[in-house]
């Protein structure tokens, strides 16, 4: 095989395209609009290199770029008049083709050296399988699965600015956590319902725990005792002077807001998901414990099995591989997770796994057994290797389309 190779440096307004003759000479390279006029143009000059050249194979790579590369793929995919070539898309790592630029010391940088250092790189081999995925419902998939995590991260991060800001209004509760959680329900009620500290360690004890009965949904096992667990926090908590206290209660009511806007958005985009994961065959939802949006987060990923060649390659495109620090006779054996690979993929094998953990006995002893192997990083460690146990049972589920049989009913 003779290809054409093209290597597109994407951005915001313009793709520089540079293409290489199969020997590695340059044919030409051009700049056009990030737009449908600039991606027709951009089809027309590759067919008409491939024409003149009498080539039948054209090898077309971009870099990862956020969101703008993305429709570009599209466009090419469904240009009827490449459609008339073998091609072939691959949407590679920024790192690397950063590494792979290493080699080249003294080029610059602008984008027609970008775009012919991906064509190169794409001529030279050794590079991922093809990541475009011809199935849309992937992709579709994707982005709803992308963007609940991302929606995830958000209320992470607003919940954490809900506990400090916790703290300065009332210390004591932060502290003790008598209520398990420093963000629950019960917890944001209390805050909501109290203007200040004094109001909640000094209020009626029958009424405060009619409130938390209210509020905690009859989850509290003794609902009066843990009234009085709230008022002597509170009563050891610090004061705010009541300009500061008026500024932390304005912020905290910002913060319950924006948590109660980001939990509302996860429960439509799972939602969503389910509706887009109907369509998409699958045997993964026999595992006891994932459920269908973590499935549906670990497939949108993955999209056809067949791309990978072992569960040892599905495993390093998530970033579940350890380094290797190895040298002569020595070899250390406290290494760390490889810093690339997909971060989506990565995150919801890691929700997966938490959760088969705590409803399949085989991955719940393996999680205990790991988890006593050291005494640091004992769940970050533990959950990480149950994580890539289950990129194995991923990868045979689907490789072989076959559902999942719990060990205790071998």
């Amino acid at each position: 095989m003779n290809p054409l190779y093209v290597g597109i440096d994407v951005s915001s307004k313009n793709n520089v395209a540079y293409l290489m003759k199969p020997d590695g000479t340059k044919h030409s390279s051009f700049s056009v609009q990030n737009n449908r006029g600039g991606a027709k143009l951009m089809s027309e000059r590759i067919v008409s290199a491939l024409t003149a050249m009498q080539l039948s194979d054209v090898m077309i790579g971009l870099e990862a770029t956020s969101i703008y590369g993305d429709c570009l793929v599209y466009a090419l995919r469904e240009d009827g008049r490449l459609g008339r070539f073998q091609r072939k898309i691959h949407v590679l790592n920024p790192k690397q083709v950063r590494k792979f630029k290493e080699a080249y010391s003294d080029l610059p940088k602008n984008d027609f050296v970008d775009a012919f250092v991906i064509a190169d790189h794409l001529r030279f081999g050794r590079i991922a399988s093809e990541v475009y995925m011809d199935d849309y419902r992937y992709k579709a998939l994707q982005t709803l699965t992308r963007a609940r995590f991302f929606s995830v991260q958000n209320l992470t991060r607003e919940k954490q600015r809900f506990a400090n800001y916790l703290f300065l209004k009332c210390s004591g509760l932060a502290q003790e956590k008598v209520l398990s959680q420093n963000t629950s329900a019960t917890t944001i009620a209390l805050m909501e319902r109290f203007e200040t500290v004094d109001a909640l360690a000094y209020a009626d004890i029958k009424e405060l725990t009619d409130f938390i009965v209210k509020s905690g949904r009859g989850r509290f096992a003794n609902p009066e005792a843990t009234a009085k667990a709230v008022q002597t926090a509170a009563k050891g908590s610090y004061r705010l002077p009541k300009t500061v206290n008026d500024s932390v209660n304005q912020a905290m009511s910002v913060s319950i807001a924006a948590m109660r806007a980001l939990e509302s958005q996860i429960k439509t985009l799972d939602k969503a998901i389910e509706q887009q994961f109907e369509i998409i065959p699958n045997t993964l939802t026999s595992v006891p414990g994932i459920g269908k949006v973590y499935s549906a987060g670990i497939i949108a990923e993955i999209g056809d099995i067949h791309r990978f060649q072992s569960q040892a390659s599905l495993a390093k495109f998530a970033g579940l591989v350890w380094s290797q620090h190895q040298s002569g006779d020595y070899e250390a054996e406290n290494t760390h997770l490889i810093k690339s690979g997909n971060r989506f993929l990565r995150y919801y094998l890691l929700e997966a796994a938490n959760s088969m953990r705590r409803c399949d006995s085989e991955f719940r002893r393996y999680y205990d057994l790991k988890f006593k192997e050291v005494n640091k990083f004992q769940h970050k460690r533990a959950l990480a290797l149950t994580a890539r146990k289950l990129v194995r049972l991923v990868f045979r589920l689907l490789k072989v389309n076959r559902l999942y049989i719990p060990p205790e009913e071998y």
